[in-house]
């Protein structure tokens, strides 16, 4: 019997193709994390977003500097010097300060990460950018403006360079991964921000659990010091760890190991017994300390936030 094919469209169709874009990286703490990898459409509406942003900024300041008498002779300098900063170090300039995201990317739901689950780190933001000139920025001028750069190049010189433009520009089409020149130099990809809800559910189970127990407080106390050094996106993976099913071969080997990561980073002086336990506990208690912080305008995203 044939296997019946879904429409992209359809329910299953997108689950599919969220399902093909889903990779696995084991993290420095040794914690396994499934992501989603932003799809070329998502990627391309950012980056459309982030050119308008940089037009009308140049736009803008041309304006500005017209309307304040300053002589066509000054501007022309000034935009030019303006606009090649702009292109140049923008996106270099946002992923730096907002961890891996430009206003386009933020408006779109995606982001930048490590690709080995590490710290993005400023070097691998600013390589990323910097090879952004030779597959976007050329090839773009190649393409809309290739006769003012060169009015005499032969037949052959503008194939090369249509080929050239063509590899650089659909490139991350080309490749499973979805990833561009920058991100093979970089060491990054680009993914999909996972939503940020706090589920109430484990902490319901926690207090109803306590309560049978007549147990008033939990097992396990944590002071706002170790609870300050994990953030939101920490705390979804720990809520995976706890909703995987306790009948499961590996269910007490994960805990005992999660429990003692965060035992050993969080610098917890006491010794672990129940790792299970000592999970729901914690996980009681970051998100009470994330929900107040958020109520005082702090939203800690993960554990590289400064706030």
């Amino acid at each position: 019997m044939a296997k019946q094919a879904h429409s992209p469209l359809s329910p299953a169709g997108l689950q599919a193709a969220r399902a093909a874009l889903t990779r696995e990286i084991i993290t420095p703490e040794g914690v396994p994390l499934n992501f989603v990898l932003a799809g070329a459409g998502d990627r391309a509406a950012a980056f459309m977003i982030d050119m308008v942003i940089q037009f009308v900024t140049v736009l803008v300041l041309a304006l500005l500097l017209a309307l304040s008498g300053t002589s066509n002779a000054v501007i022309q300098p000034i935009v030019i010097i303006f606009s090649f900063l702009i292109l140049n170090f923008y996106f270099a300039f946002f992923e730096i300060r907002w961890q891996g995201q430009t206003p386009g990317k933020r408006k779109i739901g995606i982001r930048v990460i490590d690709s080995r689950g590490g710290q993005l780190e400023t070097s691998a933001v600013l390589a990323r950018n910097l090879v952004r000139e030779l597959e976007v920025w050329i090839p773009l001028r190649f393409v809309l403006a290739n006769r003012l750069m060169w009015p005499d190049a032969p037949v052959w010189a503008l194939v090369l360079g249509g080929a050239w433009t063509f590899v650089f520009l659909f490139m991350p089409l080309f490749n499973k991964d979805k990833l561009r020149v920058g991100d093979l130099v970089g060491g990054t990809r680009v993914v999909v921000v996972p939503k940020t809800l706090l589920l109430g559910d484990l902490v319901h189970e926690a207090a109803i659990s306590q309560q049978s127990k007549a147990q008033p407080t939990p097992s396990y106390t944590f002071t706002d010091e170790q609870l300050g050094i994990y953030g939101i996106y920490e705390l979804q993976v720990l809520e995976g760890v706890l909703r995987q099913d306790q009948d499961t071969l590996g269910y007490l080997e994960n805990t005992a190991t999660v429990s003692e990561k965060i035992r050993a980073r969080i610098s917890y002086p006491a010794r672990v017994v129940d790792s299970a336990r000592f999970l729901k506990d914690f996980y009681v208690a970051q998100r009470a300390h994330l929900e107040q912080k958020v109520l005082f305008g702090q939203r800690k995203q993960d554990k590289f936030s400064k706030k």
